[in-house]
């Protein structure tokens, strides 16, 4: 399913959710809306799937309007599956009439699935790997089971749009890696249009197709997760995902000179944004400095804090512009007084 967002804004009262939002999400995409709490991102997906109607602007599915200012075509009416974050089973109905409600249920179930219920049903339990636990209860179920039911229920009418927010955040770190995998999978097999909400970047860098970046209610940027990551457009992108350094200087064309490395320093930054330039700034991610030894042509600095996680080194670092966050694979650990220099390899 394609989706079209022409100007849609949302206002509860006096306050503004969504302001003047435009975005375009091609048919089977993989798009995850990232933002911090109250950035707007559950209040566009709750637009998606018929819940709110917009104040302004309209909304497209495959070129077909299905909202407006004071009309929404309701959610059973839009082919649309749903995963929540508290994965809302029920606790009456076991694993495999979980997955048969909604094929029974939902007024756009294909025919062909009506007509092989069982077989369908079957083909969901194998590809979330509950084959065996389909007599089983919510209560008798683990979390990552739990969250496998959810998404076998909401792909069990093979909806063209799987609309996510934030499935994982209540699993441990350990399963939502697993529950990463599994959701991509799913994604590769059914071919399904995907808007995740996220609140988390790993989550969106490692996943998504495309990344939309949302702050108070607007969209910051879009992009690939690798043009979000290493040419962020605005200071907000920059240190919301994945966290990055300002350096403060001067511009002169596509060359920046760190304060007070006049004589010593030049990077290289045609790959910058123009808010950058225009700002006196470079961004910088943790993974892009290398750390010498003090004295070596660089920005001084002093180390203030160290923490191994075993690949690499953790550094707070404090110079004349700044405290500074560096990912050094050293070997050993740094001491001190330590200079700061720009990898040029992007």
């Amino acid at each position: 399913m394609s989706i079209e967002l022409r100007q849609v804004s949302k206002k509860f009262g006096e306050y503004c959710a969504l302001n003047s939002v435009d975005l375009t999400i091609a048919d089977g995409e993989f798009v995850a809306v990232l933002g911090p709490s109250g950035c707007g991102k559950t209040t566009l997906l709750r637009l998606l799937a018929g819940f709110e109607q917009p104040t302004t602007g309209e909304i497209y599915m495959d070129q077909v309007q299905v909202a407006k200012k004071g009309f929404a075509i309701p959610p059973e009416k839009r082919k649309i599956g749903m995963v929540f974050q508290a994965f809302a089973l029920w606790p009456h109905m076991n694993v495999m009439e979980h997955i048969r409600f909604p094929i029974r249920h939902h007024k756009e179930t294909p025919g062909h699935i009506r007509k092989n219920e069982k077989d369908h049903i079957s083909k969901i339990l194998s590809m979330v790997g509950l084959s065996k636990f389909e007599k089983r209860m919510p209560h008798e179920l683990s979390g990552g089971q739990k969250q496998r039911v959810a998404l076998a229920r909401a792909i069990a009418a093979e909806p063209a749009l799987l609309l996510m927010d934030e499935p994982l955040s209540s699993l441990d770190a350990m399963l939502r890696m697993e529950m990463r995998r599994e959701i991509q999978t799913l994604h590769r097999q059914t071919g399904t249009s995907v808007v995740y909400v996220t609140h988390d970047q790993g989550e969106a860098l490692a996943m998504a197709d495309r990344i939309v970046v949302m702050k108070n209610g607007s969209i910051e940027q879009v992009g690939s997760p690798e043009e979000i990551y290493r040419t962020p457009h605005t200071e907000f992108v920059a240190k919301f995902v994945s966290r990055a350094n300002l350096a403060h200087g001067k511009w002169k064309d596509d060359v920046f000179v760190p304060n007070g490395c006049e004589d010593t320093l030049q990077w290289q930054g045609k790959h910058v944004a123009s808010y950058f330039k225009s700002s006196g700034m470079f961004p910088v991610r943790p993974d892009q400095i290398q750390l010498a030894p003090a004295h070596k042509p660089g920005i001084q600095g002093e180390v203030v804090n160290v923490q191994f996680q075993g690949k690499d080194f953790h550094y707070h670092i404090q110079s004349h512009d700044g405290q500074w966050e560096i990912y050094s694979p050293l070997s050993f650990r740094l001491k001190e007084k330590v200079t700061l220099n720009l990898i040029e390899t992007q």
